[in-house]
């Protein structure tokens, strides 16, 4: 399993930071948690095709994780009539907009996505990939993700509202090969008193805020004198798990 992360910026882009957007590839399948940026884009520029994604996860509606979404469903409607992603969103009705936004732009052509509401639990399994939704309280329905695939666990927080009240219960139950963490809205360091109840591998931290980034490298350095591989994570890192 081969994490990228597209864009890894907080509310806004940066001038080397993308909204965030996170690609994963399993067995030649394309998947992707959040897409706040021009996702198809980046799968040229690294040579993929569209017509390989066969999930996307939106972690919450917010501009910054879901901008890409309406460039991604106008190119498959016309360009990759061979994709056929299922789409979970944690609110219907912006299948709604993307589908009148397609009426205007491309004379109601058909598209090939499927669109599917996040709720609490198993969201998909393909065979190769299971994906479980668990509830935060960043905003009104704001999910984080596990996947699991080849034997692997990498669970992606979304945005939280606070490590302490919030953070997947999950984490706690089974051990994670990755945790990808947000840094946006609280101090970093909050997770340390979270960390030490999990069992986990190795530490990504993302969609992190400039006034918070001391924080942020104080809990990479904590994590590391523990021994905890930790990455900061930068637009176009890979991480293989």
């Amino acid at each position: 399993m081969r994490v990228t992360f597209i864009g890894t910026s907080h509310g806004a882009p940066e001038p080397h930071q993308k909204c965030t957007c996170v690609m994963i590839e399993i067995e030649q399948q394309l998947y992707f948690v959040d897409m706040g940026t021009n996702a198809v884009e980046a799968l040229c520029s690294r040579g993929l095709s569209a017509n390989n994604v066969k999930g996307i996860f939106i972690t919450h509606m917010h501009n910054d994780h879901t901008n890409g979404l309406f460039q991604f469903a106008d190119l498959l409607a016309w360009r990759y009539k061979n994709a056929s992603p299922v789409v979970c969103l944690p609110n219907l009705k912006a299948a709604e907009l993307i589908t009148e936004w397609l009426k205007i732009n491309l004379d109601a052509r058909e598209r090939p996505i499927s669109y599917r509401e996040t709720k609490p639990g198993i969201v998909y399994n393909d065979g190769t990939l299971t994906v479980t939704a668990i509830p935060t309280q960043h905003c009104v329905n704001s999910y984080a993700y596990l996947f699991e695939a080849e034997g692997k666990s990498v669970l992606f927080t979304g945005d939280l509202k606070r490590p302490g009240i919030d953070f997947p219960t999950i984490a706690r139950e089974r051990a994670l090969d990755l945790l990808v963490c947000e840094g946006a809205h609280f101090e970093a360091t909050e997770y340390l008193p979270v960390f030490e109840q999990c069992d986990i591998k190795h530490v990504c931290v993302t969609h992190y805020y400039l006034p918070h980034m001391i924080s942020v490298l104080q809990l990479r350095q904590e994590l590391i004198n523990r021994g905890l591989p930790v990455t900061i994570a930068t637009d176009d890192c890979e991480i293989t798990v």
